[in-house]
């Protein structure tokens, strides 16, 4: 709720509506879920019960068969993959995939190819605020991070 005007607040993120299959098989039916700007928000659930798709939807790697997505008001549902990670949707898969070798700022580097490349300092900066321990780490070779950090 806008305390200002009384309003509520657009969610930053939705899903309405949105069932998803993999060939014949229906993995997500009917699923709506709202998120809210600053909100943290968990997937519960057992192996195989679409938590892992329902993120894959989101970034557009699984297409709905019906339903949308939208970002900040918009319907996403039809973007492609990149176009979705140039307007700040992304997710952090639990397998680090990090290049350990590479520094802490290399890899976050790798990981901003796809943003535009005006706003690279402005990113950093804003990633660094969330996470100060990666501004202090930022020349320490990714693989040297604890798990957490890595993660």
């Amino acid at each position: 709720m806008n305390a200002a005007d009384g309003q509520l607040a657009k969610p930053l993120l939705s899903l309405d509506k949105v069932t998803t299959y993999y060939a014949q098989m229906r993995i997500l039916e009917g699923i709506s879920l709202q998120v809210g700007a600053g909100e943290l928000v968990c997937l519960l659930g057992g192996n195989a019960s679409g938590k892992s798709t329902t993120l894959k939807t989101i970034l557009g790697l699984v297409r709905p068969r019906a339903g949308r997505v939208l970002f900040a008001g918009e319907d996403v549902t039809a973007w492609p993959v990149p176009q979705r990670i140039a307007n700040g949707v992304a997710i952090v898969p639990e397998n680090r995939r990090l290049f350990g070798t590479m520094t802490v700022r290399e890899n976050l580097e790798l990981g901003a190819v796809l943003r535009d490349a005006g706003t690279y300092d402005a990113d950093f900066e804003r990633v660094y605020t969330l996470f100060p321990r990666l501004h202090e780490r930022r020349g320490q070779l990714a693989g040297t991070l604890s798990g957490g950090e890595q993660q």
